[in-house]
């Protein structure tokens, strides 16, 4: 029997798309990267209008003349900041968020439905973060020498809240989460999280259509919260029941495998550096900015000089954080292949969100800005994974769609 070609194999899946396609999908990819640096430049020029309008150092004496309560300036000085550059940066918004993506086919959704989804996630992740930073001006406040300290320990608890509480509350404000009916579908996933030590009683379906046309699922939530949620993406892409147990069965590593934790610490350190450089860097910014009457790091009208500084540092930390990210979905999927022993199913669903995600980066482009393996070495991991493990790797049988219902 003819020697299992893992390269062929890794072509050939790839040549499923014609090089047409591939071209469309490394031109979006590509500029995704200038979406990113013109998206930072953009928030650096917004929180730069805002401090040099005044408009915060006039609210901030207004507020204080009512009384000295230091909490009731910092909440209405940083909803009035929300406010004001969540209304600057809206243009810019719309043009990397809706107008590029429906011009590249990945959405169907009118500007209406994109701008109220959009409006009420500015709301909550506003007043998530008025909270969270009214906490860390606290800490400036009593703990001028060492607030950075305690603030990054902050950062890490918060992500983790986040993670618990999203599923429950935040996910079903934009998206319908139904059950997913009896069947091959629920049978396989179920089975498959029974085995893993994933909660398998909230295995659902969404309709992840009304945002954007990528082929998606998730494993959400922590201890009672979390819960299997599949795209109707996927279904309406033709997916076989191989595909299905190889995506559900790589976000169940995310779960089994702690990767929430692990990204929160990471996160969680690279806040408690930001927030230090922040310490030493505020007074120099704030003296480049030219803005009048901010009176120090406590004081919340320098709120923007903080974004600024923190909208720049995530910018250069991007290998840092991409890095973080991919070798946590590298491991999803080898706990895939593991898990569900499905490689071609894999491949197959890989092979799908190449016009999103250019397959074939350089080297540099995808340790940079990737926070995903590209596409091209995901497929081929799970061929040397076929040819390792599969005592006889053939090429797979046409795929068998599966309905959701």
């Amino acid at each position: 029997m003819a020697q299992f070609d893992a390269a062929a194999a890794t072509a050939a899946y790839l040549a499923q798309l014609s090089p047409e396609a591939h071209a469309k999908a490394e031109a979006y990819t590509q500029g995704g990267h200038w979406v990113s640096l013109w998206g930072s430049l953009a928030a650096v020029l917004v929180a730069w209008l805002v401090l040099r309008s005044g408009l915060l150092v006039r609210l901030r004496a207004a507020v204080e003349r009512a009384g000295p309560r230091p909490w009731r300036a910092v909440f209405a000085v940083l909803l009035a900041d929300a406010a004001l550059e969540a209304g600057l940066i809206l243009p810019w918004r719309t043009y990397a968020d809706w107008w590029r993506e429906r011009s590249y086919g990945l959405t169907d959704q009118a500007f209406g439905g994109w701008l109220s989804e959009w409006g009420l996630l500015t709301v909550i992740s506003s007043l998530a973060t008025v909270l969270l930073l009214s906490l860390i001006y606290m800490l400036i406040r009593r703990a001028p020498r060492t607030w950075w300290l305690w603030s990054g320990a902050l950062a890490t608890g918060f992500v983790i809240l986040t993670v618990v509480i999203s599923p429950v509350f935040i996910m079903p404000l934009f998206n319908d989460y139904k059950p997913a009916p009896p069947g091959p579908v629920r049978e396989a996933v179920a089975q498959m999280a029974r085995a893993n030590g994933v909660p398998a009683d909230k295995i659902m379906i969404y309709d992840g259509s009304r945002q954007s046309n990528r082929y998606t699922a998730n494993v959400a939530g922590l201890f009672g919260t979390a819960r299997i949620a599949m795209s109707d993406v996927m279904f309406k892409k033709g997916a076989d029941l191989a595909e299905v147990s190889a995506v559900v069965g790589h976000e169940m590593g995310h779960y089994v495998r702690g990767h929430i934790f692990i990204i929160a610490g990471a996160y969680g350190l690279l806040s408690l550096a930001a927030f230090f450089l922040v310490d030493r860097l505020f007074q120099p910014a704030l003296r480049m900015t030219g803005a009048k009457g901010v009176t120090g790091l406590s004081d919340p009208a320098g709120f923007p000089v903080i974004g600024l500084i923190v909208t720049v540092l995530a910018l250069l930390g991007t290998p840092l954080t991409t890095a973080v990210t991919r070798l946590t979905e590298a491991d999803a999927d080898t706990f895939s292949l593991r898990a569900a022993g499905e490689p071609d199913g894999l491949a197959r669903a890989l092979a799908k969100t190449i016009e999103y995600r250019a397959a074939t980066p350089s080297a540099l482009e995808e340790a940079i800005f990737y926070d995903h393996p590209s596409v091209g070495r995901r497929i081929r991991k799970a061929m040397d994974w076929k040819a390792a493990h599969m005592s006889r790797p053939s090429t797979p049988a046409p795929a068998k769609p599966v309905s959701a219902s």
